[in-house]
């Protein structure tokens, strides 16, 4: 995507984004609600025209050749949208005709991905009486029933169990060993974790693109832990301080994060100090729920004036 942008009336839903996604990767797509993660997603499949920008997807340009892509990816939706009335089976026999799956390799391509994605012995099944993993399981058979290129994948687990999210990342992985590209919206911290690279989108802007490893080494130095006996007043000490972008309660620490340039260590403890307060203040390695906060909060304080944005 190169100056990507949609518009919705006065609203801005995606402003400008450059970005690259290589092959082979799972590449994820990190922000909250309303960020513009599925609006760049549905723009990449050809589904919403944007208003300026070019995009090129698997050497096609979008949305002009969106017909020539449909049979080259796959795409899950947040909401289960297979048919109710209609076993495992059915779905997966509709969907491989919709994709023109040749009708002598149907039938073993649906028994491989019950296989795979265990829903062998419940192939009969009615898809409106499945659980919330089944369900998602069933979706991804139905994405990947003609064996696409590139998977785009929409807040794909919001709705299902830890276990049942490890499952299914056991299962993206699977896909991009055998080569598929996916490219995964989430707003779950340890599903960006998992990621070969991660972008992160605020109300339509890109603020971040990197590898987690990259993007937490940005961080370097900014990320602190006290330890204090009454966290919540320390808390409120130090969300007063100049420099100081984000404190956060885990537990019976608190976790600070810096702005770029500013604050330190010792301000900190001069602070506690200054309040008659007891903190032991350490430095601790930044997460991606850092580097999340820094270049959220970071680019609202800049256009308050107050800082400047994150990685």
């Amino acid at each position: 995507m190169r100056g990507l942008s949609k518009r919705f009336g006065n609203l801005v839903a995606v402003d400008r984004v450059d970005l690259s996604v290589p092959r082979g990767q799972v590449y994820g797509f990190l922000g909250p609600n309303g960020s513009g993660k599925s609006t760049t997603i549905r723009m990449l499949c050809g589904l919403l025209t944007p208003c300026a920008g070019e995009i090129e997807v698997l050497g096609l340009r979008i949305p002009e050749q969106a017909e020539a892509l449909r049979r080259r990816i796959g795409y899950m939706t947040q909401r289960f949208s297979l048919f109710e009335d209609l076993s495992i089976r059915e779905n997966l026999e509709f969907l491989a005709a919709v994709q023109g799956v040749p009708r002598a390799a149907t039938a073993r391509r649906i028994d491989d991905l019950a296989g795979q994605f265990h829903l062998q012995d419940c192939q009969t099944q009615l898809a409106g009486t499945l659980s919330g993993g089944q369900r998602q399981r069933l979706a991804l058979a139905a994405a990947v029933i003609h064996q696409p290129e590139l998977l785009f994948l929409d807040e794909p687990t919001s709705a299902v169990d830890p276990e049942s999210r490890r499952d299914f990342w056991e299962k993206l992985f699977d896909l991009a060993d055998a080569g598929s590209t996916l490219l995964v919206s989430t707003h779950y911290m340890d599903e960006a974790e998992r990621c070969h690279r991660l972008a992160i989108l605020d109300q339509g802007v890109l603020v971040a693109d990197g590898t987690p490893a990259q993007l937490t080494a940005a961080l370097h130095g900014r990320t602190l832990e006290v330890g204090a006996a009454q966290p919540r007043q320390v808390q409120r000490v130090l969300a007063t301080l100049a420099g100081v972008l984000s404190v956060a309660q885990i537990g019976n620490t608190l976790r600070v994060l810096l702005d770029r340039g500013g604050g330190s260590l010792d301000q900190l403890q001069q602070a506690l100090l200054s309040a008659g307060l007891e903190g032991q203040v350490t430095p601790v390695p930044a997460n991606l729920e850092d580097v999340f906060v820094s270049a959220t909060r970071g680019r609202q304080a800049q256009r308050h004036g107050a800082a400047e944005p994150g990685p």
